[in-house]
């Protein structure tokens, strides 16, 4: 399995740089999901990819991804263009 070194922003893991498993696309996940045990129970911390530009890209194409905390934890989940939208209160 291929490796890609990604850069953590935010939360506990800030300014760490971690390998993460890439798809078959090469392309790290979307989110990364981290469990840590704490005396209360385990919690999950939530941190959502993003592409890292760098200046100079005339493409505008990302030139590696990095990852930034999510302190809301929302976890998002795929939606399917013909599905409807969920109703707001």
């Amino acid at each position: 399995m291929k490796t890609e070194n990604v850069v953590f922003v935010g939360g506990p893991l800030d300014g760490r740089t971690l390998p993460v498993l890439t798809g078959p696309t090469g392309q790290p996940p979307k989110q990364y999901k981290v469990p840590v045990p704490g005396p209360a129970g385990e919690t999950l911390l939530v941190y959502n990819r993003e592409p890292l530009l760098r200046p100079g890209s005339k493409l505008g194409m990302p030139r590696g991804w990095r990852y930034v905390y999510d302190p809301e934890g929302v976890l998002a989940r795929r939606r399917w263009p013909w599905q409807s939208r969920p109703k707001e209160a």
